[in-house]
């Protein structure tokens, strides 16, 4: 995240919190300006949704392949 957006952020919720003294109302409108900033897109969701299962398989690869290396025979003067 940019610095200049993350001053933006501190700044807001600082006043947020110094002009509201409910602490509900605070939280509320503090997330209304997250909400605000970061609308959720529905390509990124997908994109990630088409990644997970990659994600998964090349887990799983690696799994099987480590367990593969244990399976060896070694014996007790094996080092």
């Amino acid at each position: 995240m940019p610095q200049s957006l993350r001053k933006y952020i501190r700044r807001e919720k600082a006043r947020i919190r110094r002009e509201v003294l409910d602490l509900k109302e605070q939280e509320k409108l503090i997330s209304q300006l997250y909400q605000k900033l970061f609308k959720p897109s529905k390509t990124t969701s997908t994109r990630f949704s088409e990644r997970k299962p990659n994600i998964a398989k090349r887990v799983e690869v690696a799994l099987l392949g480590k367990q593969d290396e244990n399976k060896r025979d070694l014996q007790p003067g094996d080092k």
